[in-house]
């Protein structure tokens, strides 16, 4: 049995194309006679029968040799690519134009939804990280920190799953211990071409990401932190041990220096959107610090694009402890100096208490809507859309990409 192996579709390509140069000289057997008038008539069967098996070892040789093809490229059914490559072309590319604002996990889950029904995505991520690999990369070579935007354009990304862990994998021993392989070719990235922006680009191509990945500014901020107390804070990655350690709420964030120019296709991005979501994710330290660079509020406020908040699930701890949704709200509103928004989404799914034990062992709570929260923004004309939005995997909670997306697709075309 093993001399028919070469009969299995996707096993070897050159045996299909040598079948298919056998039908190809068999084509030809059969024509030839007839153009050139060499052979009496009696033996045309020999010809005709020559040509038309010829005909068909040719078709069969492509179809084969094609499937194999598909299948050592990992894809089973041609059909459905075709369908996925249409639906691709026609609805994707040509899908609402929705902007995201914020940084962190909370980010990149909910990019993963919109990638399935839009092309059109821009991704607007803080640059203000300075702590864990990000931070080191920052500190030593002086550098963006890259961690946010690479899980963004993972999170964007139409590739291999291989490729996919290839950037998320981690070093976990020597000098390395702690960094991941994004970073790094980021950070490499960044010294081949000598700016941060380009290396981004460079790393869109490679993933093949559907959209755009934007860091804020291309400039070096610190975020800093004053404190309900009076005390004030410097970086990122202290806000949260100093509001745990003093039991004092933050009153307000703010760069230094202050006002670092915006990249500008973040602010093309947001004038030409139809919808502009902000969060979720960390309220201080992922979505506000994007309002604190030059131009973001003016532009988010002047866009025609319906303004869009997504509520956190939980409380986090260190920025939102005791938090409500009013609370969060009202943070936005104070930082950005006007009250813009036109939707707030709220989950009002309640979390098995199995699920709770972890993050309420943390000190975090669930965020629901009140009755009296309800009417309040009712009154200031914020549409409310709550739903079951809670995706739990492997214990964390987070929220479902593909019903937040479903509602963002809605609000949008509404809005067209």
């Amino acid at each position: 049995m093993k001399y028919f192996n070469w009969l299995k579709p996707g096993i070897h390509i050159k045996r299909w194309i040598f079948a298919g140069s056998i039908g190809i000289f068999l084509v030809i057997a059969g024509v030839c006679p007839y153009l050139y008038q060499f052979i009496d008539r009696g033996k045309n069967f020999f010809h005709i029968a020559a040509f038309f098996i010829g005909i068909a070892l040719i078709i069969i040789s492509v179809r084969k040799a094609v499937r194999s093809l598909l299948l050592i490229l990992g894809i089973s059914d041609l059909t459905e690519l075709l369908k996925y490559k249409i639906y691709e072309k026609h609805y994707l590319d040509k899908g609402c134009r929705i902007v995201v604002v914020g940084g962190g996990t909370g980010l990149s889950v909910i990019l993963r939804g919109f990638k399935k029904i839009t092309s059109n995505i821009t991704a607007i991520v803080t640059t203000m990280d300075d702590g864990g690999g990000s931070g080191v990369l920052r500190e030593d070579l002086g550098m963006l920190p890259p961690g946010d935007i690479r899980s963004c354009i993972l999170a964007l990304a139409d590739t291999e799953e291989d490729m996919q862990e290839l950037f998320r994998y981690r070093f976990k021993e020597g000098r390395l211990s702690g960094q991941s392989f994004g970073n790094l070719l980021i950070a490499a990235l960044t010294g081949v071409y000598d700016n941060f922006e380009e290396a981004v680009t460079k790393v869109h191509e490679i993933l093949a990401v559907k959209g755009r990945v934007l860091p804020v500014t291309a400039e070096d901020a610190k975020l800093c932190a004053e404190l309900e107390n009076g005390d004030r804070i410097s970086g990122e990655s202290q806000i949260p041990p100093a509001v745990l350690e003093s039991g004092s709420r933050i009153r307000q964030i703010f760069l230094e220096p202050p006002h670092p120019k915006p990249i500008k296709e973040t602010i093309t991005a947001i004038n030409e959107a139809d919808v502009i979501v902000l969060g979720p994710g960390s309220l201080y330290t992922s979505i506000i610090p994007n309002f604190l660079v030059e131009g973001i509020i003016e532009a988010i406020s002047q866009a025609k694009a319906k303004k869009v908040f997504i509520t956190n699930i939980m409380t986090q701890p260190g920025e939102t402890d005791g938090y409500s949704v009013m609370d969060h709200l009202k943070a936005v509103n104070q930082h950005m100096g006007t009250k813009i928004i036109d939707y707030i989404l709220v989950n009002n799914e309640r979390i098995s208490t199995d699920n709770l034990v972890k993050y309420e062992e943390d000190g975090a709570k669930p965020v629901y809507l009140n009755r009296k929260e309800s009417r309040k923004l009712k009154r200031e004309g914020i549409k409310i859309i709550e739903g079951a939005y809670v995706d739990v995997k492997q214990g964390y909670i987070r929220h479902d990409a593909d019903k937040i997306a479903a509602v963002i697709k809605e609000i949008a075309y509404n809005q067209k």
